[in-house]
């Protein structure tokens, strides 16, 4: 079947006119002739059938129709370009994985490790790429994702991969020498917030014992790196999960004020979808993350 799409060449000649608002710039950017570009764009609207540029004395400007279909052309362009660039990654890659990742997850945790990976399975291409919410596979060319909350995730198949343990954590400038506080002291501090973890706060605070301090309190961030790097300038108490500070808790640059860790029901997971359970690489993958979480929790328990 033929499809009713216009050539290439006229959509990428269209995206740049529709971006610069000048056929000349286009044709610099394009390595074409200014006529060339305007050429293009007349075949492109004779081919849809309107307008997409008013041209009122040499000056270019986009028509409604234009201005939409402008947007909808530059994203269908990035999208083949990443589509094909990742198609060209398998040229001298065995396999190759899309992987959505918390954001703090992937720099914190992830990242450090994958040189063990590549070590066994060098032939394995892993593309991260940061969702900090659930999705439906279907909607995206992701093949595996690494998911903080419960194992629920319709039509995937979920493997646990560790807990978490919330910790509070400060500059030990906010300490004033003191080596520990009081879980009512914090109620003096600023109290620094993850933003998808509102309630955080309230829960280790009553964990404490503590009910009347406004828990609320204090600033908002969108990450977990955000809050660790808030924390070491001095701007508050942050609660974070242990393993993501624990290069800062190491060297000293943050301290425990309290040591009253608040354990979740809740756990990182890889999940992917049923259909890719056969999939060598993704096993490959599966295998070398579970046997990597493993280790983290044995040498987190000796410790």
């Amino acid at each position: 079947m033929r499809r009713k799409i216009p050539s290439i060449e006229a959509l990428i000649a269209f995206e740049a006119a529709a971006r610069h608002l000048s056929f000349t710039r286009s044709a610099d950017e394009l390595a074409l002739t200014q006529s060339a570009v305007g050429r293009q764009v007349a075949l492109l609207e004779e081919y849809l059938g309107v307008a997409l540029f008013n041209r009122v004395k040499k000056r270019l400007s986009l028509t409604e129709v234009g201005q939409l279909y402008a947007k909808q052309v530059r994203e269908n362009l990035e999208r083949m370009e990443r589509d094909t660039l990742a198609a060209m990654a398998h040229r001298n890659a065995g396999g190759l994985l899309e992987l959505a990742v918390i954001p703090t997850f992937a720099t914190r945790w992830l990242i450090p490790r994958l040189a063990q990976f590549y070590e066994q399975h060098e032939d394995i291409v892993v593309n991260l790429t940061t969702r900090a919410e659930p999705f439906l596979f279907t909607d995206t060319p992701f093949d595996a994702a690494i998911h903080f909350g419960d194992p629920v995730w319709p039509g995937s198949i979920a493997k646990y991969l560790f807990g978490e343990e919330m910790t509070a954590v400060c500059s030990p400038r906010l300490m004033n020498g003191r080596a520990t506080l009081a879980p009512h002291d914090l109620s003096n501090f600023t109290l620094l917030h993850q933003s998808a973890r509102p309630d955080a706060w309230r829960q280790w605070l009553a964990q404490a014992g503590v009910h009347e301090a406004d828990c609320m309190k204090g600033q908002r961030y969108e990450l977990f790196s955000m809050l660790v790097e808030a924390a070491r300038a001095g701007l508050g108490i942050a609660l974070v999960p242990r393993f993501l500070a624990s290069q800062e808790l190491a060297t000293g640059e943050l301290v425990c004020p309290c040591d009253l860790p608040l354990r979740s029901d809740k756990g990182y997971y890889l999940v992917y979808p049923e259909h890719k359970q056969n999939s060598p690489w993704l096993q490959a993958f599966e295998s070398w993350l579970l046997s990597a979480a493993s280790r983290y929790v044995e040498r987190d328990a000796d410790a």
